[in-house]
C-alpha cells in the first residue's frame, strides 16, 4: 500500500528535470524507509517496478525512481558496517551550572 502511495506521489507533471530528479530521490528514500522489515528487498523492488511500469513514459520522476530501484538491486548485498558512536557524557547539568556561574 505504501509503495502505491509513493508512486502516486511521484506522478506529477510540469516539473523541471531537476525538480523531478529530487522528487524521485525523496520518493526512493520514502519507499526504502517504509519497506516491511520482514520482507525481501528484491521482491519489494520487483513489485515497485511492476507497479510503476505503466507510468514511466509519462512521469520523469517515476522513471528516475525506477532507475534508483534498479541501481539498488544491482548494488552489493553486503550489509553496511555501521556502528553507533560510543556513549560519552557531555557534562549535562554540571556543564549548565558552570556556565551560569561564569555569567
Amino acid at each position: 500500500m505504501l509503495t502505491e502511495l509513493t508512486i502516486a506521489q511521484l506522478d506529477i507533471s510540469g516539473l523541471s528535470l531537476d525538480a523531478s530528479d529530487e522528487l524521485a530521490r525523496m520518493g526512493f528514500l520514502q519507499w526504502l524507509a517504509t519497506l516491511p522489515s520482514d520482507s525481501s528487498f528484491y521482491e519489494e523492488a520487483d513489485r515497485a517496478l511492476s507497479i510503476a511500469a505503466p507510468f514511466v513514459d509519462r512521469s520523469h520522476a517515476i522513471a528516475v525512481f525506477c532507475d534508483l530501484v534498479r541501481e539498488a538491486k544491482a548494488a552489493s548485498p553486503d550489509p553496511l558496517a555501521l556502528t553507533m558512536p560510543a556513549r560519552k557524557r557531555r557534562g549535562g547539568a554540571t556543564h549548565r551550572r558552570r556556565a551560569r556561574m561564569r555569567h
